[in-house]
């Protein structure tokens, strides 16, 4: 050992099909020493079911997210968990923490990275496959075109009056457990037409639908609504229609 400290790779493993992990994430699963992976106690651990046919027998470092906006609280968890991956990175250990989706779109990783970094450690991101955009492939509609503008919301966080007002194409992420009360909403807005509704897109029980109006069922927290502007909305998918 030459005494060189290793690297934290933050790996956006996307939205759940294994298939959509880009080249570069393979590879540093590969030839990592450690995989961390969040943890949130009761959760499925998404992000390393996702990669298990990559990392083999490769060790695994599960890292506590407590699923709470106390700030005191995920302070102190993020805090213990830098130290453990400090740790092996003061080693010479390489280590892929993967995370859902990409790493900079509301992700807890840069809890992680921005500790590791502060502690003098090198910290990499390799991007992944966004939610939205593996959503609105399955859907066969475009994100936003033209000079379209695109508005990113997580909709669980309060009321949404004002980023529905905003003139852009929407993206209502972790939508499940406010799928009722924005689907009334919407409707009263006369905008419900408008949206589809895509729930664990590309993990297990993944269900598209088109018209969120006629969506129905258990959802989960992995659910994300694409609202178009109106224009739009109703037209067919590229080539379909010319």
């Amino acid at each position: 050992m030459s005494g060189e400290k290793g690297i934290l790779y933050g790996v956006g493993v996307g939205p759940g099909d294994p298939e959509l992990l880009t080249v570069k994430a393979v590879r540093l699963l590969q030839t990592a020493d450690v995989i961390a992976a969040p943890d949130s106690g009761g959760e499925s651990r998404t992000a390393l079911h996702i990669v298990r046919d990559y990392i083999e027998d490769k060790p695994v470092v599960l890292c506590p997210t407590p699923m709470t906006r106390d700030r005191e609280t995920l302070d102190r968890a993020w805090k213990d968990n830098a130290a453990q991956i400090c740790a092996l990175l003061e080693q010479g250990k390489q280590v892929a923490f993967v995370t859902l989706g990409d790493p900079t779109v509301y992700s807890t990783y840069f809890y992680l990275h921005r500790r590791v970094l502060a502690q003098g450690y090198r910290a990499e991101i390799v991007p992944g496959v966004p939610s939205f955009c593996a959503a609105a492939a399955k859907l066969g509609v475009p994100l936003c075109e033209g000079s379209q503008r695109l508005l990113v919301v997580p909709a669980s966080h309060g009321d949404l009056t004002d980023s529905l007002d905003v003139d852009a194409n929407k993206i209502l992420m972790k939508a499940g457990r406010q799928l009722g009360t924005l689907k009334a909403t919407l409707r009263q807005r006369g905008e419900l037409e408008n949206a589809a509704l895509v729930v664990n897109c590309g993990l297990p029980g993944e269900q598209v639908w088109p018209s969120f109006a006629q969506a129905e069922g258990d959802t989960g927290y992995f659910s994300l609504v694409l609202l178009r502007q109106r224009e739009h909305a109703g037209q067919t998918k590229a080539g379909e229609a010319e």
